[in-house]
């Protein structure tokens, strides 16, 4: 592609990233995933994060390079965040784990920087079964899965304590009709 033809398509070099996530998301989500309907959600997310680096797979030496351009450049360290957390809402509807409105975009922005830090262990990772990757992998989720249960649980805390005012006025009323009686 020549240089014109290329600024023809792109209007930037984000959006040549973007173009590449968007085509790494096609890749992954047109993979048959039904085998994995059965499976818990993490395994689920699990299978669905190696599918993608088994997709950037032939880009690994781009993607190294790209891991250590963010960290000494935090504008673009923040534009591919922004990306990627975009991308990550499909990975986890791919995983059927609910990616919407306000719980669903903090989870993709969790599993955006949990892949992030798979990342790096992946561009480093010589062994042909990933073992250390996947480890990693399995560790991050974890972590995650922990995060995503503490998050879930203070979301209740306001409708818990919606729930417990009727009953506390309720109490208060009983007592003023009480004092009324006496």
């Amino acid at each position: 592609m020549s240089l014109g033809q290329l600024r023809g398509e792109f209007a930037s070099t984000l959006a040549i990233f973007a173009a590449h996530i968007k085509a790494t998301d096609r890749a992954v989500l047109a993979a048959d995933l039904s085998d994995m309907a059965e499976e818990p959600p993490r395994e689920r997310l699990f299978d669905v994060m190696m599918r993608r680096l088994e997709v950037l797979a032939p880009h690994r030496e781009a993607v190294r390079s790209l891991l250590r351009s963010a960290r000494r450049n935090p504008p673009l360290a923040l534009a591919l965040n922004g990306l990627a957390v975009r991308s990550q809402q499909w990975m986890l509807a791919a995983a059927e784990i609910n990616a919407s409105g306000p719980r669903g975009m903090i989870r993709a922005q969790g599993l955006a920087l949990l892949f992030g830090s798979v990342l790096s262990t992946w561009v480093r990772d010589d062994d042909p079964g990933l073992a250390r990757t996947m480890a990693a992998l399995d560790r991050a989720l974890a972590r995650g899965q922990r995060f995503s249960g503490f998050f879930d649980d203070l979301c209740h805390i306001p409708s818990r304590l919606c729930r417990l005012r009727p009953r506390r006025r309720r109490r208060d009323d009983d007592a003023e009709e009480e004092s009324a009686v006496a």
